[in-house]
Parts: C-alpha cells; structure tokens; sequence
C-alpha cells in the first residue's frame, strides 16, 4: 500500500493510503501546496469535484481545508473502497461523497454544479477533451478548473488557463470561464 501526506488543513500531517492502480498517479506535494495557494487555503463554503480521485489527494485536501462539499469520482470500486477507508479512517464528515462510475457518464448526469472541479485524468487516453463539453454544467461561472495534463494547456473547452506550472512531466493548470 502506497502513501501520502495531506499537506493542509484540519488533517495536516495525516497519511492517505492508496492501492497501485494503472495510471494512478498522486499530484506531489510540492503541486498541491501551489494549487491551493491559487485557489485559497481555505474552502469553506465551497463545493468541491474530484472528478478523477485516484489515491483522493486532491479530494482529501479540499476536505481538510474546510470545503462545505467534497465528491471523489473514482471507476475501479477498489480504489474506491480504499478511499472510503482512509475517510472512516480520518473520521472525515459526511460531506464528503464517494462515487464509483465513469467520470464522463458522472459529469453529464450531474445536476449541481461545483465551485472547483480538479481533473487529473489518466494521461494518454484523451479524457481532457472528452470532458471538456460538459465543463460549463459542472462549475459555477465564477468556479474554479484545476487539470493535469502531460502536456501545456491553453483552454480546455470555454475555460482558459490564468496559472501553471510543471514539475517533472506533469503540467498542471488552474483555468477560469472565458470573458
């Protein structure tokens, strides 16, 4: 069982276990502390989608920073359960929602939209893209996009990028609605 370490927040320190899984890939540390420096410390009152959860850094973050809602979207059911466990584990609260499904087939049955979506899909496999359509009924218009791509982004559907980065391979970017 791999770990990492929830770098923020009310879980600060703790450690989230994840299972290998394919193309499973935590966003570092070093990311995550540059991504909720963009975004806020703190989340209280916000909605939050981790629409690809894997190991549920992202997601766990959000949590621990306060956010008033948090849904991890994960297809493989273990990876799902493991990410259950490490919440009953932290005794994180209700708000916090696990979803095992496509995270395609999630994003066009969704019917409330969120104040920040983070996107850190599988590489290789084209999922920005197909996602990109259904981006503008899932945030807010003042919401926040945060994705990962092996690649720099410019838009990503109607949203642009206003910050990012790269460390190692991964480019990661946070995106707001086109004016």
């Amino acid at each position: 069982m791999n770990s990492l370490r929830i770098i923020g927040g009310q879980w600060r320190r703790r450690l989230v276990h994840f299972s290998d899984s394919a193309g499973l890939r935590p966003t570092p540390d070093r990311v995550r502390e540059t991504l909720f420096n963009w975004i806020g410390q703190d989340l209280s009152g916000r909605a939050c989608l981790d629409l690809f959860a894997g190991s549920g850094a992202l997601g766990f973050e959000a949590a621990s920073r306060g956010a008033a809602r948090v849904v991890m979207v994960e297809k493989e059911a273990r990876v799902t359960r493991v990410l259950r466990e490490n919440a009953q584990r932290l005794k994180m609260p209700e708000t916090v929602e696990f979803v095992t499904a496509d995270a395609l087939e999630f994003a066009v049955s969704c019917k409330t939209p969120f104040d920040v979506v983070f996107a850190d899909p599988p590489y290789r496999q084209g999922w920005l893209d197909r996602i990109a359509p259904v981006l503008d009924t899932l945030l807010i218009a003042e919401g926040s996009l945060y994705a990962e791509a092996e690649f720099p982004l410019d838009t990503l559907g109607q949203w642009r990028v206003t910050r990012q980065g790269r460390a190692g391979q991964v480019y990661f970017h946070l995106l707001n609605m086109l004016e």
